[in-house]
C-alpha cells in the first residue's frame, strides 16, 4: 500500500482482486472508502492504519466496485453515497452532477460529475485544490491511465462528453482511477499513436514502476492529454492510423474516430 499525502488528508491505495485499486481518503483517524469492492482489503487497511470508516463513496454499480459494501456496513453504520441514476441497494444518499458532498468525519468537500458511458449512471468525485495539493479526481472506470472504460451501457457520444468534462479539469489534477490497466492501455496507445514522443517516454516510466511493483496510479490530466488516445482522438494522425489499420474507412468525424478506437481496443 502507498500513500499520497497532504498536510491534512491523504489517499491510501488499497490493491484488491487482480488489478483493482480501492481508495481510502483519510486524515489519520477517519476515512472514507471509494468503490470498496473487497471488504476484507478495506478492513485490513483500516486496521493497519488505525482508521475508522465514516462514509462510503460509489461511482457505479459493477460488483468489483460495490461488492464489499454489505460486509463493511456490518462493521460500520455509515452513509453510502452513490449515483442517483443507478439501482444500488446499499446507497443511502443518491447524488449526481451539481451536488456537493461534505464527507462525514473529514474536512473534505467533493463535487459530483455525471460521467455516463461505461455505465449509464456512472459518476465521478472531485476534490478542489488545496494550498498544498492539486485537484483530486476519483473517476471509477470512466478514465484510466492511458485508456478509458468499455462502453457496457452508454454510447461513444456519451463517453466523449464524459471524458471532455474530466479533461477540462486542471492539468495537475491527480486521477485516482480504479484499475492497474496502464501498461496494457499504453501498448494499444503506441499502436494507434506511434510517433508520440511523450507516449514513448511514458511507456518507459510506467514500465519501470511496474517492474518495481509501484502503482502507475494516480496519473494526471496533463499526462493523459499528452498520451492517452481516448483524449487525443481528434488528432489527425490517430484517425489516419485507424484508416491504415482498416479500422476506419476514411478520416471522418471525431465521433467516428473515437468509436473506431474504442471498438479496436475491445479486441486488442
Amino acid at each position: 500500500m502507498t500513500n499520497s499525502s497532504t498536510q491534512a488528508l491523504s489517499v491510501l491505495t488499497v490493491p484488491a482482486f487482480h488489478d483493482n485499486y480501492l481508495w481510502l481518503i483519510h486524515d489519520g483517524s477517519h476515512a472514507v472508502a471509494v468503490d470498496p469492492g473487497d471488504a476484507k482489503a478495506i478492513l485490513a487497511a483500516l486496521k493497519a492504519n488505525g482508521l475508522k470508516l465514516t462514509a462510503i463513496l460509489l461511482t457505479h454499480h459493477h460488483a468489483d466496485h460495490i461488492g464489499g459494501v454489505p460486509e463493511l456496513l456490518q462493521h460500520y453504520q455509515v452513509p453510502v453515497f452513490g449515483p442517483r441514476n443507478e439501482s444500488i441497494a446499499a446507497i443511502t444518499l443518491p447524488v449526481g452532477e451539481g451536488k456537493q458532498i461534505d464527507v462525514p468525519g473529514l474536512a473534505l468537500r467533493l463535487s459530483v460529475l455525471d460521467v455516463p458511458g461505461h455505465t449509464m449512471g456512472h459518476i465521478a468525485y472531485v476534490r478542489e485544490p488545496s494550498d498544498d495539493e492539486p485537484t483530486w479526481l476519483f473517476c471509477g472506470d470512466t478514465l484510466f491511465a492511458g485508456g478509458c472504460g468499455r462502453l457496457f451501457e452508454g454510447t461513444p457520444a456519451q463517453m466523449i462528453s464524459s471524458l471532455g468534462k474530466l479533461a477540462a479539469l486542471p492539468d495537475d489534477t491527480k486521477i485516482y482511477c480504479a484499475h492497474e490497466y496502464t501498461l496494457s492501455n499504453l501498448r494499444f496507445a503506441r499502436v494507434v499513436d506511434p510517433d508520440n514522443l511523450a507516449l514513448q517516454e511514458r511507456v518507459k516510466t510506467e514500465t519501470d514502476k511496474r517492474e518495481h511493483n509501484i502503482p502507475t496510479v494516480p496519473s494526471t490530466i496533463g499526462v493523459e492529454k499528452a498520451t492517452n488516445p481516448f483524449l487525443r482522438y481528434r488528432e489527425t494522425a490517430i484517425a489516419e492510423q485507424l484508416v491504415s489499420a482498416g479500422r476506419l474507412d476514411r478520416v471522418d468525424t471525431p465521433l467516428a474516430t473515437f468509436t473506431a478506437l474504442r471498438l479496436w481496443k475491445n479486441d486488442f
